[in-house]
């Protein structure tokens, strides 16, 4: 047999349950009626038997094809009705009542209550209307145990389970969302730590190749221990910067409070230190008070655009300038682009994508690349309410 049609093994229970209960009741002779008068062959035993067998079988379909077996199972009750009829069958055939709406296709069980409750309705009024006796509702009261509460509870029992499937999938679904959401949120923290780490300590890390080439290159004692001076001045710098960063990603409990971020006040002081690196630089801030996350960007935006001046700018003057313009903060660095051969310092190219990011958290935009004779990074960062994260 073909795995859709197998009977569940607890239809097969209940199958053969019904047919020895019937056997049974058959044996001892308890009949839902009497004998006719006079007497008929449908008074044997076996015409008892017959509508019980059949309805047995049809048990064993119930939650595999529940429509036929209704279908077929009503023939059978009506079949036992001229005969001296068996309880068992009356009860199997409720059971595939309460099956065909609790398994069968949406549209039928929608349907079956209401096909029982109009037979009920039929089996009260004709009955009464016909006979006009109060007896005649006990004829309706039957149709209405048969048909109505079986149907009405398959209907009870079919909301609910399909209450609880629904339920059980918006609970996977908010379970998958929840951890698509935990994989984002790693994923964006991973990004945030190395654009941090990349910004704190990408400048001394540039300054330390840079005079440690040109103390390599040069004789001269003073310009060597000029150089290392810079180099060790730097270096103590970067890894103070790598060690607090550090103890901010292992401080997991929140014992130590984070250190204080930079600001726009420190932007002389970065220009200082990059004057000291043998950059020539010119700072022109006029930016005013501006919300945590856009000084915190514009402060990195500026660092890493000092930092590849550095790195590969020609000779020449670097400017720094910073206004609010429209509602937003702009920033724009240019320093020399023209043939300057091999960079002082290696590059990723990690540091202006870093940049177009906290740009970009912030709903601004971000531009870089030559113009002219220089080179040029832009950005412009809303000011807005202060929303977002740029670090």
């Amino acid at each position: 047999m073909a795995r859709g049609l197998r009977p569940h093994r607890h239809d097969v229970y209940i199958a053969v349950g019904g047919l020895l209960g019937g056997l049974v009741l058959i044996g001892v002779g308890l009949h839902t009626r009497t004998h006719h008068a006079p007497a008929s062959v449908l008074d044997q035993d076996w015409a008892v038997a017959v509508p019980l067998l059949v309805m047995a079988g049809c048990e064993l379909l119930r939650r595999t094809r529940p429509g036929p077996a209704l279908l077929v199972g009503t023939a059978a009750v009506v079949a036992d009705l001229p005969t001296r009829g068996s309880l068992a069958t009356v009860v199997m055939f409720t059971d595939l009542v309460y099956a065909a709406v609790l398994y069968g296709p949406p549209a039928f069980a929608r349907r079956l209550p209401w096909i029982a409750g109009l037979l009920t309705v039929i089996g009260t009024v004709v009955p009464l209307v016909v006979w006009r006796t109060p007896q005649a509702l006990l004829l309706g009261v039957g149709v209405a145990l048969v048909s109505l509460v079986p149907a009405a509870t398959g209907w009870v029992v079919r909301n609910h389970r399909d209450t609880a499937v629904a339920e059980r999938l918006r609970a996977e679904r908010t379970a998958l969302l929840a951890d698509m959401d935990r994989t984002q949120a790693v994923v964006a923290e991973r990004a945030r730590v190395a654009r941090e780490l990349h910004d704190m300590i990408a400048n001394h890390m540039s300054a330390i190749a840079i005079h440690s080439t040109a103390a390599l290159s040069l004789d001269d004692p003073e310009t060597s221990r000029q150089a290392l001076t810079v180099i060790r001045e730097n270096s103590v710098e970067g890894l103070a910067e790598m060690r607090r960063l550090i103890g901010i990603l292992r401080d997991s409990g929140g014992e130590h409070a984070p250190a204080a971020a930079p600001t726009l006040d420190g932007l002389e002081a970065l220009a200082e230190a990059a004057r000291g690196n043998g950059l020539q630089v010119t700072l022109d801030a006029r930016h005013g008070e501006v919300p945590t996350p856009v000084e915190l960007a514009a402060y990195r935006i500026v660092q890493e655009s000092l930092t590849n001046a550095l790195k590969h700018a020609a000779p020449g003057r670097v400017t720094v300038a910073l206004a609010r313009r429209d509602g937003a903060l702009e920033v724009a660095v240019t320093s020399p682009y023209g043939h300057r051969g091999a960079p002082r310092a290696p590059g990723s190219g990690a540091g202006l994508v870093g940049m177009r990011e906290r740009a970009a958290l912030l709903g601004g935009a971000f531009a870089a690349g030559p113009e002219g004779a220089v080179w040029t990074v832009r950005a412009t960062l809303p000011l807005g309410d202060g929303e977002g994260d740029p670090t």
